[in-house]
Parts: structure tokens; C-alpha cells; sequence
């Protein structure tokens, strides 16, 4: 079977390496878009979360416009803006004046959790009421702030009127594939940490997909991890970085991205490795001819618009070449 070229993106959660401090990492993020740039990605997205003294991506927005100043074409967005934080006024403020100092190179992309525990969360919320459930609401909102002028009501965002800023909306369960789906807006799944819900996620998107303004059909995005290397067996090594990472997450732990291991059997017992593994199951790993396999077994079944690619490595070199080998895959060099 032939692999049609498919478009590949960036994800960058912008994780704290062992030995760095915020300003580093923050450095690190920065030149990954650069270089990611360099070999035609399409876009760069950043994460937003909060709490962690591991990740750097609580002000997302503050490092979108530093990525975007420091890049030249690359498109620059949110994977994603956690709307129950934030009033949709302030983001469609905050975006449109970005689109208006770097015009069509800026993407919105919308989620509904908070990014962080509860009771981080509770700090963070705009009233006491849970506005997960006002999430349909307010990605209305922002497609008005940022519509035409003759759409608006009394309240208008100043920049933002006009500036029709590519809205996303992103999940990791089925509930966003029917609002996506509703609305006739992209859709982008995170296979990355949640790959339980994504075949349904996507059938039902397609299935239930509403033209709109926006678009005449469904643009399904995934993003995945992808640890590519010269060999599979440095592959499976790098990607040990990996699987430390969501031994974090299984145990709630806060450790800096770590150097890979040779025996992860070592640091964790096989429940945890059961579930962090379960978290795992979409991604793309080994060397060139193995990735190459393993994409066009996924393309074959999910046949999607877009990748979005993460790499939880913890060398900074060879993340770059894992982005440079997929790259290659996907032009079928």
C-alpha cells in the first residue's frame, strides 16, 4: 500500500529536562519550532497546564507570541486553551491581537478539562460553577468575538473582530467528537495520553460531521507520540524518557524529564506499567522502515487529515532527529 503525503504538526507540552531550569526549557521549546519549521511542519501547538514544576506551559498564550516571534512561516497555536479556565472574551482578545501583529499563522485549538487537579482548578476558575459544562457556549462565543463585524453583539473583542482565527476543538473522549462534529469545526484527538476512545471518537465525528462555515467537511486530526531513531533498539531505549514520563502521571509523582533507562522493569511494578502502557498504545516507534510501517497501518485504518506529533525525549539532538526521520516517512524519502 502507498502512504498519500499527509500533513505532520508539532505538540510540545514544553517539559523541564533533568538539569534545566524554566528559562532553558523555555529556550528548548523555541528552538524545536525553529528547527521543526525548517523541515516543513505545518504547525506548532503548545499545551497549557498548570501546577506542574515539571512543565512550563501554564501562560500558553505568553509563549505562543515568543514562539511566534522567534519563527518566520510555521503556524503557532494552542493544544490547547483550557476554556474552563479562561473567559472567552480574554482569548479571543489576547489571539486576535496576535493574529493581527503575525496575521494567518495563528490556530486556536479549545479544550473542556482544566489541565491540572481539582483543587488547581478551583483557583483557577472564572465562578464557582462548573464551566466544563459551559464549554459549547463558549466556543460559540469566541466563533462570534472572532467573526465578522455584522455577527457581533454590544461586547466586541478589540483586536479579534475579523481576524477568523482557525478554531480547533480537541479531545480525549467522545464528548467533543459530537460538538466538533455539530459545530463543522476540525477536530483533533489526543491519542497521545488517551487512546482508548479515539477509533469512536473518530467515527463519530465523521459520521455526524455538519458542513459549516468553517469547513464543507470533516478535518480529523490525532496527535501521537513518536520516538524514531536510526535502529528500533535505540528507539526502544529513547523511549524509555517516555514511559518515565507517564509513570509521573500513574503515580502522581513530579520528577523533570529524565535520561532513558535500560531496564524500565527496574522503576516500575506491572500494575504501573499496565496503565501507563494503556496510555501508550498510539505511538509510532523504532527506526525508519518500522515508523513507515507502523503509518501506514494507521493510515489504512484511520485514513485522517492531519498528525500531530509528540517526543518525550529526553536529548534534545535526537528529539530533533525523531521529528527529521517522520518527516521523511511521510514525503516517502
Amino acid at each position: 500500500m502507498v502512504m498519500n503525503p499527509i500533513p505532520v504538526s508539532v505538540l510540545n507540552l514544553a517539559p523541564i529536562r533533568e538539569g534545566q531550569t524554566s528559562k532553558q526549557a523555555i529556550d528548548a521549546m523555541v528552538e524545536l519550532a525553529q528547527v521543526t519549521e525548517k523541515m516543513g511542519y505545518r504547525r506548532y501547538w503548545i499545551a497549557e497546564h498548570h501546577n506542574s514544576p515539571t512543565l512550563v506551559s501554564s501562560a500558553t498564550s505568553i509563549l505562543i507570541k515568543h514562539t511566534l516571534e522567534h519563527t518566520e512561516n510555521i503556524r503557532v497555536g494552542s493544544g490547547g486553551i483550557m476554556l474552563p479556565n479562561h473567559s472567552p472574551l480574554v482569548v479571543a482578545e489576547q489571539f486576535g491581537t496576535m493574529a493581527t501583529i503575525y496575521p494567518d499563522r495563528v490556530d486556536l485549538g479549545l479544550g473542556r478539562a482544566p489541565g491540572t487537579d481539582m483543587m488547581t482548578a478551583s483557583a483557577l476558575r472564572r465562578t464557582k460553577h462548573d464551566s466544563v459544562h459551559s464549554f459549547p457556549d463558549d466556543v460559540r462565543a469566541l466563533l462570534t468575538y472572532l467573526g465578522p463585524i455584522e455577527q457581533q453583539s454590544y461586547v466586541k473583542a478589540y483586536p479579534g473582530v475579523g481576524t477568523n482565527i482557525p478554531i480547533y476543538i480537541l479531545g480525549s473522549s467522545t464528548d467533543s467528537a459530537y460538538l466538533a462534529a455539530s459545530l463543522g469545526l476540525p477536530y483533533v484527538f489526543a491519542a497521545h495520553f488517551a487512546p482508548r476512545y479515539m477509533e469512536e471518537a473518530i467515527s463519530i465525528y465523521r459520521n455526524r460531521f455538519q458542513p459549516s462555515e468553517y469547513l464543507d467537511k470533516p478535518y480529523m486530526m490525532v496527535c501521537l507520540n513518536v520516538i524514531a531513531a536510526e535502529t528500533d533498539q535505540e528507539a526502544k531505549w529513547l523511549s524509555t524518557t517516555m514511559q518515565q514520563f507517564f509513570l509521573n502521571v500513574v503515580r502522581g509523582t513530579r520528577n523533570p524529564l529524565r535520561p532513558p533507562v535500560e531496564n524500565m522493569d527496574e522503576l516500575w511494578n506491572p500494575m504501573e506499567k499496565e496503565m501507563a502502557t494503556s496510555m501508550l498504545n498510539v505511538t509510532l516507534l523504532g527506526s525508519k522502515e518500522s515508523i513507515k510501517k507502523q503509518l501506514t497501518d494507521f493510515q489504512g485504518k484511520y485514513d485522517v487529515d492531519e498528525l500531530m506529533a509528540v517526543s518525550y525525549i529526553y536529548d534534545p539532538e535526537k528529539q530533533k532527529h525523531s521529528y527529521e526521520l517522520l518527516k521523511e516517512v511521510v514525503e516517502g524519502k
